[in-house]
């Protein structure tokens, strides 16, 4: 007797064009360029948390704000209205929702979402991404023709933690940023902060207003910049111009000053080191300026620490604060031993010791079948990989505003989303330079950059391969440059195939 089989239906995965990860700063401004330049296409974002804002709604420790002065951390279409320039995360964050809710783009948004991998069929000229629901396990299928990351480049869930000799004896609080506890109560505690870098300037003048004393205990300086806390020209043209008027007149403004302290730093980095330790020298003058703010690198090959209206060096002449430059003996039961002999008491110490990289948000690629690996990829204008058809990265600059990378990116990816449809093409898929590519992709001498570069694509010598970490040429290259040179390449669908199927 013959046994009876039945077929099991199992429904398509759902389809969207274009598919954002990431709904952070990043992915919202994604969302909102496909709103605003593809407004027939659909798509979606997803979010492995519960909520907008990315890292300005993860990060909630004391006194977090933007290391970069908001006309340029903000979005190209949408002005940021306040004088202010630099702006603690919840503004930030308030500032990222009311634009996705402004351009409509929240309903968008599927939230508890983690992208864990993502498969390209040349067949079928799409994308089949798998995604687990961090609320209730379920894993979800979905399909796109174009997957844009935009998820950042650092692990959310971990920052980086070395391990301190003897850190088990210490019997006070230890904390890392990334995770500081809501309760947190800094009244009268000693407190030593680890690190010398963005978090670590930004924890130390927070905290020293109720504790009773904050160290800053780095093992190698930082170059750290008091910057205005609010901009005096955006203040002036405010009372002028509308915000429409006044805010692309600053953002250039900055961008241009930015832009030059840079070369400047990379041409003669002696004359900007004078530069940097006569300001410092001029606002901490009873500090060992020499010892705790003169860095064995030259400005810029690690990123620039800014300070509004010198909060921190505001502490350090008060008393509430010091710095102490040496490296770490071991913990004691009551704080911290320098290898100089050097105690620094302590009811709690504060990890601040930076990030761990991960790039795409941990997800893994595959080309029909074939693992892509992220090292023997060429990045392609900073936003693609080689040999990976219809998917970019926004990788924002590391001597600049991220937005300002982000927004060329997200328009570029709108750019080249209308030309494919324009001239029946399915998909783009870059080339790797024929010379072969061997330059980093990110140039920062940073402990957490240096710790991935291993893991991370790689760059030419030249463009379209080379990623410039300058804004002016990239709006050159990207919001006006061709988009078919000699690294791209165009694909139409592949024809429909027919094959026999052996019948037992």
């Amino acid at each position: 007797m013959a046994a009876e089989h039945r077929t099991i239906e199992h429904p398509a995965p759902e389809h969207v064009d274009v598919l954002v990860v990431g709904a952070g700063l990043s992915g919202i401004g994604a969302a909102c360029h496909l709103q605003e330049e593809c407004p027939d296409r659909t798509y979606a974002v997803l979010e492995s948390r519960g909520a907008i804002g990315g890292t300005w709604d993860l990060f909630r420790y004391p006194g977090i704000r933007s290391d970069s002065d908001m006309f340029t951390l903000g979005y190209a279409f949408r002005p940021w209205q306040d004088s202010q320039a630099i702006a603690d995360g919840a503004d930030i964050r308030t500032y990222i929702r009311d634009t996705a809710r402004e351009y409509g783009v929240e309903e968008k948004i599927r939230f508890h979402h983690q992208v864990l991998s993502a498969e390209w069929s040349t067949d079928e000229a799409r994308w089949a991404v798998t995604a687990r629901r961090t609320d209730t396990g379920e894993t979800v299928q979905l399909t796109c023709s174009w997957l844009s990351a935009c998820s950042g480049y650092y692990r959310y869930d971990e920052g980086f933690r070395p391990d301190f000799p003897g850190e088990e004896r210490f019997a006070g609080e230890q904390i890392h940023p990334q995770h500081w506890p809501e309760d947190f109560d800094a009244t009268g505690k000693r407190i030593v902060v680890i690190g010398s870098g963005a978090t670590a300037v930004t924890l130390v003048p927070n905290l020293a207003d109720a504790a009773e004393h904050v160290t800053m205990l780095q093992r190698t300086p930082s170059y750290v910049m008091s910057l205005p806390g609010r901009d005096p020209l955006a203040r002036f043209l405010h009372s002028l111009l509308p915000p429409t008027l006044a805010y692309p007149i600053v953002r250039w403004k900055n961008v241009l000053v930015s832009t030059a302290f840079y070369q400047f730093s990379q041409r003669w980095p002696a004359a900007a080191r004078t530069l940097l330790r006569r300001l410092t020298q001029k606002q901490v003058p009873d500090v060992d300026v020499d010892t705790h703010f003169n860095p064995p690198y030259d400005p810029w090959d690690q990123r620039l620490c800014l300070v509004p209206d010198g909060d921190l060096f505001r502490a350090l002449r008060r008393g509430q604060a010091a710095i102490a430059t040496g490296r770490i003996a071991t913990f004691t039961e009551k704080g911290v031993q320098l290898e100089s002999g050097e105690h620094l008491d302590a009811d709690v110490i504060v990890t601040a010791t930076g990030l761990n990289l991960l790039a795409m948000g941990g997800m893994t690629l595959a080309v029909d079948g074939r693992p892509v690996e992220l090292s023997e990829t060429v990045s392609y204008k900073g936003m693609m990989l080689s040999g990976v058809p219809n998917f970019s990265m926004v990788i924002g600059y590391t001597n600049a505003s991220w937005t300002l990378k982000a927004d060329l990116v997200n328009r570029y990816v709108c750019r080249l989303i209308n030309h494919l449809g324009a001239r029946g093409y399915v998909s783009a898929t870059p080339l790797a330079p024929p010379e072969g590519a061997d330059q980093p992709f990110l140039d920062l001498a940073s402990g957490y950059v240096q710790r991935s570069l291993a893991d991370l694509p790689k760059q030419g010598r030249r463009k379209p391969w080379k990623l410039h970490q300058n804004y002016i040429r990239d709006v050159g290259l990207l919001r006006r440059g061709s988009l078919e040179d000699e690294g791209m390449t165009f694909q139409r669908r592949v024809p429909a195939t027919t094959t026999e199927k052996a019948v037992a």
